[in-house]
């Protein structure tokens, strides 16, 4: 039987939604008791051949992938302000943010397949995402994206009501 050692690395999967302080606020606590370090990562969805051949007409100058560059540096500059502003707000919950969070990541691709690579490829012992609940037909619905995580993760996964 495998020892379980605490988590090091926990990866916060963030879609920017109004409703994911309580899966931050997880990730946090996680990490503080585990003495760990948190990766924020966002996906973004590719601009693709459609998007890229009509970025191409309009700004004939530019190279698509400084655009996406640019594009994401900016995402990470919302993630950045968001966790400013949350911070303000959490002070209790904030105190410690910078030796927690290690890093701050965007990445394209499809959201499930960006956490689960993201997770294999920076030595990720914990994910922690929001359940993005839905009532349909009075059912409480799994969200599609901590679903195919969940299926396809090769490290733990904890899933926290967000909806």
């Amino acid at each position: 039987m495998s020892e379980i050692k605490p988590f090091q690395t926990i990866l916060y999967a963030t879609n920017l939604g109004t409703h994911m302080r309580p899966v931050f606020r997880q990730a946090i606590n996680l990490a503080r008791i585990h003495k760990a370090k948190i990766i924020m990562l966002h996906a973004v969805a590719p601009i693709g051949s459609t998007g890229t051949a009509i970025l191409s007409m309009y700004m004939p100058g530019k190279e698509i992938h400084d655009i996406e560059q640019e594009s994401m540096n900016q995402v990470i500059e919302t993630m950045r302000e968001r966790l400013k502003n949350y911070c303000a707000e959490e002070d209790d919950i904030c105190k410690d943010k910078d030796e927690l969070i290690d890093k701050i990541a965007v990445s394209a691709g499809n959201p499930a397949d960006v956490i689960n690579h993201y997770a294999e490829t920076h030595g990720v012992d914990l994910i922690v995402i929001g359940s993005h609940t839905r009532q349909a037909s009075g059912h409480t619905m799994l969200g599609s994206t901590a679903r195919t995580v969940t299926q396809h993760s090769k490290v733990p996964v904890l899933i926290i009501p967000n909806g």
